[in-house]
């Protein structure tokens, strides 16, 4: 018989819940898979954890992202159901998701994002130039190298000017990571304006960037995106396409202070890099669980059902860590076979940017270990500043020495 289980506080369950949520995450996987659970920012909702049923959840058409369609888009954001920042590929499902999935992707191509390998070294060389020019040998390694990097990136990609970029920064941590419901409806007014103004600039003056190829992208019958779709599309791929990257080099270069044998063995071997980025996301991934989910109808998983119209979330950070799936899980191992982490997601939604930012990811590392043959931490763990909420995982700043 299935059970509807208590709810549990995640913040009583471990009041270090926020800095290290995996102690917590493996209590409840011992439980089973299916937890209804309070957050730490209040919210009440149903998490699923364990690696195998985190790959059925990703695949299980009962938990939807067509919040505008089918659920309470207030459950999840402070906007309004019809907003054009919410009509892309995230938030919805089959067909329309298989639709916008492929008109985008006609352009998003991997040609498109190897031609980009050079511009992304120029950049990264630029960004440790001006790192190594200090001459207190420190820096924060995530406001001068780990944010500037990929949002240059996927600005230059997307077509966004250069002066718009600390805008668009302070949007992006607004949307992934709201201070307050004021504030995030003060960011879904802004955006709709600068986008369509952005876009119909290109459109009267198309370039080689990837926003006016969407503009024009038709397929064989004849379909394009819509206005709305063209700023939901483009905001999605301005946050996604850094979020994932800053936070992926942070924890990634966070594990390798934490673990300097290992980071030595790295330096003396680069051919271990593309090994130690695939356990550098299963270790310590820089999105902890998937965007909300809503239960179309009851939907029982593990012996639990979950109400229908409940948000759910898919604990990616748990899976990674599961003993079932990945030999002692919470060892930090650059020589591990990573491969079959969910850190990208799984299924339809599975992210359309990670070879992007796998290819950052390689570039930034190699080149700042490289460059910077001391680097260290440079600050208590214990003291670091991190992201608001349940979606990114990653510190506000990083201080570094060399």
């Amino acid at each position: 018989m299935a059970l509807r289980p208590a709810m549990i506080d995640l913040l009583e369950l471990s009041p270090d819940f926020v800095r290290d949520p995996y102690p917590v995450y493996a209590r409840l996987r011992a439980r089973g898979p299916v937890h209804h659970v309070r957050t730490p920012d209040g919210e009440e909702l149903w998490l699923v954890v364990g690696h195998e049923a985190c790959r059925t959840a990703f695949t299980d058409p009962r938990l939807s992202r067509d919040w505008r369609r089918s659920g309470d888009i207030g459950q999840i954001i402070n906007a309004d159901r019809d907003h054009p920042v919410l009509a892309h590929m995230l938030m919805s499902d089959p067909p329309d998701h298989t639709r916008l999935r492929r008109l985008v992707a006609r352009e998003f191509t991997p040609r498109r994002i190897e031609s980009l390998a050079p511009r992304i070294q120029q950049i990264t060389d630029e960004l440790l130039d001006a790192m190594e020019a200090n001459p207190r040998r420190r820096a924060d390694l995530v406001n001068d190298f780990a944010f500037p990097l990929p949002m240059t990136v996927i600005c230059e990609l997307l077509g966004v000017p250069e002066l718009d970029r600390e805008a668009f920064r302070g949007w992006s941590n607004e949307i992934v990571a709201r201070s307050s419901p004021e504030a995030e409806a003060a960011v879904y007014a802004e955006v709709p304006r600068y986008l369509t103004e952005l876009i119909d600039a290109k459109r009267a003056a198309p370039g080689d960037d990837l926003l006016s190829a969407m503009i024009h992208a038709v397929d064989e019958g004849g379909d394009r995106l819509s206005p709305d779709e063209l700023i939901g599309m483009s905001l999605l791929i301005l946050i996604a396409g850094h979020e994932t990257t800053v936070n992926m080099i942070g924890n990634g270069m966070r594990a390798l202070f934490a673990h300097p044998e290992q980071l030595a063995d790295l330096r003396a071997d680069p051919g271990l890099l593309d090994g130690a980025l695939e356990e550098m996301l299963r270790y310590d991934g820089p999105v902890e669980t998937c965007t909300e989910r809503l239960a179309l109808e009851d939907v029982e998983m593990g012996g639990v059902v979950i109400p229908a119209g409940s948000t759910v979330l898919i604990t990616m950070a748990d899976a990674d860590r599961d003993p079932a799936r990945f030999e002692e899980p919470d060892r930090f191992d650059i020589r591990r076979d990573a491969r079959g982490h969910i850190a990208f997601g799984h299924g339809l939604h599975y992210c359309l940017g990670a070879p992007l930012a796998r290819m950052e990811g390689r570039i930034a590392l190699r080149s700042l270990l490289e460059r910077f043959p001391d680097l260290d931490g440079d600050a208590d763990e214990a003291k670091l500043v991190w992201v608001r909420g349940m979606l990114i995982r990653g510190v506000r700043e990083l201080p570094v020495r060399w």
